[in-house]
């Protein structure tokens, strides 16, 4: 048996006419697959033995023959070689499906590369979902060069990078995998002589044979500072380089065709919850937080530093041969670089001085830097100061008819500073609503004895808070003993002060309230603020104190609480003192688990259609935080389909959005593609924006329609998962949720409380459970039961209308897609395997029954509404995409559930354990979307 057809395609003998051609279009990507795939292979028959490769192959075709069908004869062969192994062989046959998966991954990345760069050929229209594109609509629409920059002057969009738990890769094989997709790459658009291509098969080899002798998992679990470093990687990999260059792009295209040039605002910034969020997680603390700044300031100042001792080295230029600015003479003049070598090179001696500033900066950072300077020099106050010696040299060149100079190293340099600044990223700091209320009801009960904070109406908190923002005095006693609780959220607030003056107020602009209820849980945390001076008794504030909505039922009072709060002078007085301007945070996860996705993705579309009003009527702007997962049923799917359905004015020229988990590796860990996403929330969020910021309301019969549809999912979602008994029992018994928990994959509890109550478990380990067992609940339950009973109660219209509805409103059209995405990937013959591992006969077959029905009532619906024969008709190259990947996926399924059984059953073998652990990992590759 050829180890090629150990990861090939799967069952192409049997794809005929259009979907053979279609296939035909990738023949490079299955080139690539198969060349992994050997090399895989042979990998796994020189280390294991081929009785060990011969199994793999047997276990992969009858995976694909009961995957197509239900076969039952496929079924009984599966069990039987299963049962019939040896842990020790499972383990391998488990550890090669999980390394099928992660090379098929990097091949297909290849491919979309490939694809992007085809597409973007000179002379060609600009693709989709591009800033070309989407400025050419601009213009067509009539906006000017000088009117887009405006635009941008006040735009803001920012990727916010967070540890959730979803990524289960260890960074030591995510540098073999990086390492393998860089040969592929050069393989691509190198023409390699003969020696050379022995010599790139041999580094694929090396790669393959090191990662196989890798341990996928970790042996100890992440620290926070150890999720910041995984975290800083991505600058190195994309950020650093690629945020500078998006910004160069578009001012050189906002540049061309003469008119008046101008300098275009820096409106991509990044930010991060990495050691700033609380929520939830104990071992974030204000040392962590101080830890965390000075390492994103260590890794930017390093990064400077680098480009500076670079740009020396070009910037030869001699003072006899090209004309200097005054301004540049004087910075020259001030360096304290005294080498007789560099004594007619101005721009040598400028660059030194500036080097030496920045390496004195560094030291008062506590930062510590591998290169000496020159001499010593006085450190720069902040980021402000840096770039305006940087601009000096640029004007100089540009002046002197050297503007081509200034356009290389030194441009993407100065944009890095006003980008990144000297801390990097901005972090926010999250906590629970109930956490800052026990806090300020402890202070307050200290301060006020009797007064009992936790026993007052909502009215009475407001009027105590009140009058404290307008109080001068200090809430907090040296003389009171406080609980370890109080004191570390003072010590936080207290470290976020600290931070503000050492590296900015960007490092710290936001102050996030999770789970937030009401008027009074923000202006505890304006109490909070103010104890630590970064709310003033005047009215001024040097953070934005952000709100959270969560839950249902919380998303459908956030306009009115925003309402409310917004009518306060006091707290209007901060609002003000922030440029008028208000941030809102949606969460999407736990609406989700509250109320299903149906009804989830409909209450956070009214949410923004209330606020939008809300902030109009006080002449605000609204600042939307969107806090989307990886997976459909945590908000995720495309960020461009996603923001252009925001409703007419949610986007306003501002957007927030959280990267999670490994979608912020499959975005961001290849620079090309981390410029192609960046690019792509760049350009949604100005055709949002731009292009239609006040589109009109969809029709009053497409609302009442939604809403009656999502009180029918809302119902069925509503029964099943919280109104069913035994349901907890079952999710238990029937996904990995308890081994999950053993996985050394982040720093937070995966339950808020210890109970196995779905109501406190956290939204990431409920929807990757669900991904797990290939069901995917969370992102489609619901649906089937709405569109029969919709269709019921309309029977005039019917179908012919919510076909109407998916062909003239965006938001339904993206419900819709992502629900198709999600559908195809899952499985409801691997997730009857599951289903019987719930001991209780009873209630496995009343709730796997009730799912089915739902599963194929949901698909059915999907479909004719879509005008689709199969799932992902629409959608060709995901098609392709899993229809390549399911046979790796498929087997580590059908393993992980022996190996549940094998541990449920008492199993004190670790290696059982370890099995399970590496089939989540594997599976979750190959899902690639999983939580």
């Amino acid at each position: 048996m050829s180890s090629q057809t150990m990861l090939s395609e799967p069952g192409l003998e049997s794809v005929h006419g259009e979907e053979a051609a279609a296939l035909e279009e990738d023949v490079r990507l299955r080139n690539d697959i198969r060349l992994l795939g050997r090399i895989l292979g042979d990998t796994v028959r020189d280390q294991e033995g081929a009785d060990v490769f011969d199994l793999v192959e047997r276990i992969r075709q009858t995976s694909i023959r009961f995957h197509r069908g239900d076969d039952k004869a496929a079924r009984r062969e599966l069990e039987l070689i299963l049962d019939s192994m040896s842990i020790s062989q499972t383990l391998l046959i488990v550890r090669a499906f999980s390394y099928f998966s992660h090379l098929a991954n990097i091949a297909e990345d290849q491919n979309n590369i490939r694809r992007m760069r085809a597409s973007s050929k000179a002379g060609e229209a600009p693709r989709p979902e591009t800033l070309a594109r989407t400025l050419l609509h601009a213009r067509a629409a009539g906006f000017s060069a000088a009117s887009l920059r405006e635009f941008f002057a006040s735009a803001l969009v920012s990727p916010v990078l967070t540890a959730h738990p979803t990524e289960v890769r260890r960074k030591s094989t995510i540098d073999r995998e990086m390492e393998i997709a860089a040969v592929l790459d050069r393989r691509e658009r190198v023409q390699l002589t003969p020696e050379e291509l022995v010599a790139s098969d041999e580094q694929l080899r090396r790669a393959v044979l090191t990662l196989w002798q890798t341990n996928l998992l970790r042996w100890t679990r992440l620290t926070v500072l150890d999720e910041v470093a995984n975290g800083l990687s991505f600058y190195d990999y994309t950020f650093l380089n690629e945020v500078p260059r998006l910004h160069s792009r578009l001012e050189d295209r906002l540049n061309e065709g003469g008119g008046t040039q101008g300098e275009l605002a820096s409106f991509l910034k990044m930010g991060s919850w990495i050691g700033g969020d609380r929520d939830g997680n104990p071992y974030v603390t204000a040392d962590v937080m101080r830890g965390t700044l000075k390492m994103q300031s260590s890794r930017v100042l390093r990064f400077y530093l680098d480009e500076l001792h670079v740009l020396g080295s070009e910037l030869s230029l001699a003072a006899h041969l090209a004309d200097i600015s005054k301004d540049l003479r004087a910075l020259a003049e001030r360096s304290p670089d005294r080498s007789p070598h560099r004594s007619g090179e101005p721009y040598r001696l400028a660059v030194s001085g500036i080097f030496a500033r920045l390496t004195a900066t560094a030291a008062r950072l506590e930062v510590e830097t591998t290169r000496a300077a020159v001499g010593e020099a006085a450190a720069y106050a902040n980021a402000a100061e840096f770039k305006a010696d940087l601009d000096i040299l640029d004007r100089s060149l540009t002046m002197n008819n050297s503007r081509v100079i200034a356009r290389g190293r030194l441009r993407h340099l100065r944009r890095a500073v006003d980008c990144f600044g000297f801390h990097l990223a901005s972090l926010d700091i999250r906590q629970n609503s109930a956490v800052h209320e026990r806090t300020i009801a402890e202070l307050i009960d200290a301060a006020m004895p009797g007064k009992s904070y936790l026993a007052m109406s909502e009215e009475a908190r407001i009027a105590l808070l009140t009058g404290e923002l307008r109080n001068a005095r200090p809430l907090t006693s040296a003389f009171v003993k406080y609980s370890e609780e109080t004191m570390g959220e003072l010590a936080v607030f207290r470290a976020a002060a600290e931070v503000h003056a050492k590296y900015g107020a960007q490092a710290i602009p936001q102050c996030i309230i999770s789970m937030c209820k009401g008027v009074s849980d923000l202006l505890e945390v304006a109490v909070l603020l103010k104890e630590v001076g970064l709310v003033g008794p005047s009215g001024r504030s040097a953070i934005n104190i952000v709100p959270l909505f969560e839950t249902i039922e919380d998303l459908q009072n956030s306009a009115r609480i925003m309402d409310r709060i917004l009518s306060m002078h006091d707290y209007r007085k901060l609002v003000d003192s922030r440029c008028s301007v208000q941030e809102v945070m949606l969460g999407y996860s736990d609406s989700n688990k509250d109320g299903g996705f149906v009804t989830s993705g409909w209450e956070l579309y009214k949410a923004e259609i209330g606020l939008v009003d809300v902030f109009d009527r006080h002449h605000v702007r609204l600042r939307l935080f969107h806090g989307r997962g990886g997976s459909v049923g945590r908000g995720g799917g495309p960020s461009y389909d996603a923001i252009i359905a925001q409703p007419g004015g949610a986007v306003n020229g501002q957007i927030r959005i959280t990267e999670q988990g490994e979608i912020i590796f499959s975005k961001y860990a290849n620079a090309e593609v981390g410029l192609d996403n960046l690019e792509i929330l760049a350009a949604a969020t100005l055709e949002a924006s731009l292009l239609h910021p006040r589109q009109s309301a969809p029709r009053a019969e497409y609302l009442e329609a939604m809403e009656r549809l999502s009180a029918h999912a809302f119902k069925a979602y509503r029964g099943l998962v919280y109104e069913t008994e035994g349901f907890a029992d079952y999710f238990w018994a029937s996904t990995v949720i308890t081994e999950i928990a053993t996985l050394n994959i982040g720093s937070r509890p995966a339950s808020r409380k210890k109970t196995r109550a779905i109501e406190d478990l956290r939204a990431i380990p409920w929807v990757f459970s669900w991904a797990q067992c290939r069901l995917m609940l969370p992102g489609w339950y619901g649906f089937g039961s709405a569109v029969e009973a919709w269709v019921k109660e309309n029977p005039d219209t019917g179908m012919a209308f919510l076909k109407e509805l998916y062909r003239e409103w965006p938001f339904f059209r993206m419900l819709l897609s992502n629900m198709d995405m999600v559908l195809a990937k899952s499985s409801i013959a691997i997730a009857s395997r599951y289903a019987e591992l719930v001991p209780d006969v009873v209630l496995r077959e009343k709730i796997f029954e009730r799912i089915r029905r739902e599963w194929k009532s949901s698909i059915d619906a999907l479909l004719e509404i879509m005008g689709q024969t199969r799932l992902l008709e629409s959608n060709p190259l995901l098609e392709r995409s899993i229809r390549h990947r399911f046979p790796y996926v498929d087997p580590l399924n059908h393993v992980q559930v022996e190996l549940l059984k094998e541990h449920r059953a008492q199993n004190i073998d670790e290696q059982v354990l370890r099995g399970i652990q590496i089939t989540i990992n594997g599976i979750s590759a190959g899902l690639r979307n999983s939580g």
